[in-house]
């Protein structure tokens, strides 16, 4: 009964939310246009109804839109709705390109997802209201049956007593010791018996879900039990996965075809923001690339004109996890410079294995502009075209300095390396100290967001038009 409940709920969702999607189409057009305009072209929207509400429900549902309420927070329905709005928009505007309904504005197709995303937000903030409000009144509660009574056991319910909200009701403790049940309570709770006495706890107590937080050791002895509860009895179960300690590694659960497998990961992980991020580098890079092609052209010739050697700078540096690839640059130094760097070493500025030197004899005296304002750079748009790089992540290595590493640096290498990063956000070269420098690259990866990335863009500028920091 409580999953058709489930499934009944989440079709009225589904249902409420197309509606909304319909009206706001409506009414972006009628913001546009008079009436009389409106039923002229009333049978080319008909036609396009159909694939807008496909994009906003399937969107939606992607996102999670429609999982479970109860522990959802209004942050996280909240950004839902600007990744459906805005991956719809360009989804939607696409199509109409496509087909060439011109007659359909790009303004009316931000009006109208606009309107919508605005009315499913309060939608959901209410229903989230709502439904809290009715928890904390002890209506619409799930009653728990909660087997172990370890530390993670009490750190369980230490959280549902913390969150009313959430309507999960703890209705007694399972362990495997005898002497636990015979001390009758732990952690307010009565420890109802022993894993053999579960059948029994089920038929006699109202339990809508089994919450397994046991140690590894538990793993063998409780297959058959889970096993029971779910096939048997017909009640959802859960087990906690947080079997190991990990302070940086986030578990979840995978399938690899039809093999269950249980994951951890100190990366971003996320595929949708991955693959945006993503679709944003070679959007960027393309469009930097065109615009700035005289910029190229004439540092070229600077370049070539003031100094002997090639235009472009090529260097083997570490991209995903190891990977070798070709870095290109502006030239700034001299054409032997890497010859001439071992007696320069003693004047390395940066404590580690990475060497800065202001006033570097090497470089040109185009170099020397080119650097201030990060034009040698430039050409890593092309790097971030062809994947070995992206707009924003820690700055690529080359495999001397990575086999310098200490084991906690290494893992900046788990994130592709990008063109600008929190190093160059905060002022370069300013940071001298080289684990300062390693420690705002595992900074960014440990938050990395999209939202985080335009941040880190957006101070980068000011950084690069000023030439703060630079060497």
């Amino acid at each position: 009964m409580l999953k058709e409940h489930h499934v009944l709920f989440k079709r009225v969702m589904i249902f409420s939310d197309l509606c909304i999607v319909l009206v706001t189409f409506f009414l972006g057009f009628l913001l546009r246009n008079n009436v009389a305009h409106f039923y002229n072209e009333l049978g080319n929207y008909i036609v396009v109804v159909p694939t807008l509400l496909i994009t906003w429900g399937v969107l939606l549902y992607y996102f999670g839109m429609y999982d479970s309420f109860r522990t959802k927070q209004i942050s996280d329905v909240l950004f839902i709705v600007i990744e459906t709005t805005f991956l719809g928009i360009g989804f939607f505007g696409s199509f109409l390109f496509i087909i060439k309904m011109h007659s359909i504005s790009r303004l009316q197709i931000g009006y109208s997802f606009l309107l919508a995303a605005f009315f499913i937000s309060i939608e959901k903030i209410l229903l989230i209201k709502y439904s809290r409000y009715q928890r904390k009144k002890g209506i619409n509660t799930r009653n728990y049956l909660i087997v172990g009574t370890g530390k993670r056991a009490q750190h369980f319910i230490n959280m549902i007593n913390n969150h009313a909200e959430w309507g999960i009701k703890a209705i007694g403790l399972v362990d495997d010791d005898t002497s636990r049940v015979s001390a009758g309570t732990m952690y307010g709770y009565k420890v109802l018996g022993t894993l053999d006495d579960i059948p029994n706890i089920i038929h006699n107590h109202v339990v809508d879900e089994v919450l397994f937080v046991v140690p590894r050791s538990w793993l063998n002895k409780i297959e058959k039990v889970i096993s029971y509860i779910s096939e048997v009895e017909g009640i959802k179960v859960s087990v906690a996965i947080d079997l190991f300690e990990h302070h940086l590694s986030k578990a979840k659960y995978t399938y690899l075809d039809t093999l269950p497998l249980l994951t951890f990961d100190s990366a971003p992980s996320e595929l949708m923001q991955l693959l945006i991020k993503r679709l944003l580098d070679l959007f960027f890079s393309i469009i930097a690339m065109l615009v700035i092609s005289p910029v190229f052209l004439i540092a070229a010739i600077f370049i070539k004109v003031s100094s002997k050697g090639p235009v472009f700078f090529r260097q083997q540096r570490c991209s995903l996890n190891g990977r070798r690839f070709t870095l290109y640059k502006f030239r700034t130094m001299v054409a032997d410079a890497e010859t001439k760097l071992r007696e320069l070493l003693e004047y390395n500025e940066m404590q580690g294995p990475v060497f800065k030197m202001k006033n570097d004899p090497r470089l040109t005296k185009v170099g020397k502009f080119l650097r201030k304002f990060s034009i040698d750079e430039l050409p890593q748009f092309w790097n971030v075209f062809r994947g070995d790089m992206s707009l924003v992540g820690p700055r690529p290595p080359i495999p001397a300095e990575v086999a310098k590493y200490e084991p906690w640096q290494r893992r900046r290498l788990s994130m592709r390396p990008g063109i600008t990063c929190l190093w160059q956000a905060r002022g370069r070269n300013k940071i001298n100290d080289f684990n300062e420098w390693m420690e705002l690259d595992l900074e960014y990866i440990d938050n990395w967001s999209l939202w985080f990335d335009f941040k880190i863009l957006l101070k980068t500028v000011p950084v690069v038009l000023f030439g703060i920091g630079a060497k």
